[in-house]
C-alpha cells in the first residue's frame, strides 16, 4: 500500500512531538536538582535572617570562671576622676555595679558576677594604674566601703564579653593621652596576633 503525503506528515509531525516531550522530560530532570539546591539554599538563608547572630545569641551565656585580682575605687578618694565613668555616664553602685580594668585585657561592656557576694558587674571604666594588669577595680559608693574591700583575689564568671571594637571607639579621640594610648597600642597587637592565629589554622 502506498503512503500518501498527508500520512508521511503526520508520521513525521507525530515523532517531531514525542523527540521534543523526551527532551523536554531529559531537561527537567536535569535542572530539577539544581532547583531543589538553590530553594534549600534560600530557606537557609532566609532562615539565618530571622534569628540573631551566633555572638549575640551566645553573649548572655557563662564564658567561663577565672580568678582575678580586684581592688575597689570611690569618688571620693584622692585623684579620683568623679562621679562619671569613661563614656560619660554615671557610676554605679546598684543592680549592675561599675568597674575598670585595662581594656586591652577586659574590653568595655564586659559584664561578670563576682561568686563571693553575688555581685554583678560591668566594665565602663578604666585607670592608669590598671594598664598592662589583669586587674579589676571596683567601684565602691563610700570611702568605707572601698577600704574594707581592699585588695582580694576572688572567683568571677563572665556572663558577657565586652568589645574590642568599642573600647577602640571610645579610647581612639583620647590617644594623645598616656593611658589610652597604651590600651590603644596593646589593642592594635592584640588583634594582629589574632589575625595571624586566623591564617594559620
Amino acid at each position: 500500500m502506498k503512503t500518501t503525503a498527508w500520512e508521511q506528515g503526520r508520521k513525521l509531525w507525530l515523532a517531531g512531538n514525542s523527540f521534543n516531550g523526551y527532551s523536554a522530560r531529559i531537561r527537567l530532570q536535569a535542572t530539577s536538582p539544581r532547583l531543589v539546591l538553590a530553594c534549600l539554599i534560600g530557606a537557609f538563608l532566609a532562615s539565618c535572617a530571622t534569628q540573631p547572630p551566633t555572638a549575640n545569641r551566645n553573649s548572655a551565656k557563662k564564658l567561663r570562671r577565672m580568678n582575678v585580682r580586684t581592688t575597689a575605687y570611690c569618688v571620693h578618694e584622692r585623684g579620683g576622676g568623679g562621679r562619671r565613668n569613661a563614656v560619660g555616664e554615671y557610676l554605679s553602685g546598684r543592680i549592675v555595679r561599675s568597674a575598670a580594668s585595662d581594656w586591652s585585657r577586659f574590653p568595655l561592656g564586659t559584664r561578670f558576677k563576682i561568686i563571693e557576694t553575688g555581685e554583678e558587674y560591668v566594665i565602663d571604666d578604666y585607670g592608669t594604674a590598671l594598664i598592662g594588669t589583669s586587674t579589676i577595680d571596683l567601684y565602691k559608693p563610700t570611702r568605707l566601703e572601698m577600704k574594707r574591700w581592699g585588695v582580694r583575689y576572688v572567683d568571677i564568671d563572665i556572663l558577657y564579653w565586652g568589645s574590642d571594637e568599642q573600647s577602640i571607639k571610645v579610647l581612639t579621640p583620647r590617644a594623645k593621652h598616656a593611658t589610652p594610648r597604651r590600651m590603644l597600642i596593646a589593642l592594635a597587637s592584640k588583634k594582629k596576633s589574632s589575625q595571624l592565629a586566623d591564617r594559620e589554622l
